[in-house]
């Protein structure tokens, strides 16, 4: 199981990495300790705390000649992650 899947890179998130703040998207079954161990060992960061939430895929609609088509988009997972003071992620490290 890969518990870490992608940063998540936003305007929002990009606004907190200032605070020492990190978003990633992660495993639904994945719990706090494995992902902490997972960036820790990935990053060689100290992790201080993790926190998770579940967001439910958009309900999406569209018309067709066939008819009206209703889809949903899929589930997620996101970790947000406070390191110690002074430490940092560089995502862009080797573009």
């Amino acid at each position: 199981m890969e518990i870490l899947k992608r940063p998540l890179v936003t305007e929002k998130m990009t606004a907190l990495n200032e605070a020492g703040k990190y978003a990633f998207e992660v495993d639904k079954k994945a719990n706090k300790v494995e992902i902490k161990k997972t960036i820790e060992k990935l990053y060689g960061v100290t992790v201080e705390k993790v926190c998770t939430n579940r967001t439910q895929g958009k309900l999406k609609v569209k018309m067709t000649k066939a008819g009206m088509v209703s889809g949903r988009k899929a589930s997620i997972k996101k970790a947000i992650v406070t390191l110690k003071a002074g430490e940092t992620i560089d995502f862009y490290n080797g573009i």
